[in-house]
């Protein structure tokens, strides 16, 4: 059975080989954008863990071992005339490790970010899915998640 549960300092090495699958996924769609390596330090990984602003949450086993997690932060525009200063939970980064996908491992996460969300007052959840990420396009959707807005580019 999965459970999810906030991270502490020793899932750092789980969170840092599936930073590694996201950022691989990413390189293999836009390697003009993306490089491969570390996203994260373990030195700011251990800070991240305990910023409460930043909240990370991991799916583990019955043996608590990790099969995906979930990187957060929260997100509210102050001072901005035009826009309404909801408070937002952003989702940075969700990754279920890809040798356990199609196990509802991510939808147990979601869920439990989502209620998580509720639970402290936030008004949305919003995310970025990169062009051709079309698994994790359909999975957010499949969450129930919606298009908010659309950034374009013209490279040069």
């Amino acid at each position: 059975m999965i459970t999810v549960r906030r991270a502490e300092e020793k899932d750092i090495p789980d969170i840092d080989m599936l930073l590694n699958q996201v950022n691989l996924v990413h390189h293999n769609i836009r390697p003009d954008l993306f490089n491969v390596g570390r996203k994260y330090t373990d030195d700011e990984l251990q800070k991240i863990v305990k910023d409460d602003s930043r909240p990370i949450f991991v799916a583990v086993d019955d043996d608590d071992r990790m099969a995906g997690y979930c990187m957060t932060w929260f997100e509210q525009i102050i001072g901005d005339t035009i826009r309404t200063g909801v408070k937002t939970l952003y989702i940075d980064d969700l990754c279920v490790d890809e040798n356990i996908r199609g196990q509802h491992v991510g939808a147990t996460l979601y869920e439990h970010v989502k209620r998580y969300a509720k639970e402290n007052g936030f008004y949305n959840i919003t995310l970025h899915v990169w062009e051709g990420n079309d698994n994790a396009a359909a999975f957010y959707e499949k969450m129930g998640l919606t298009p908010q807005f659309t950034c374009l580019e013209a490279i040069l």
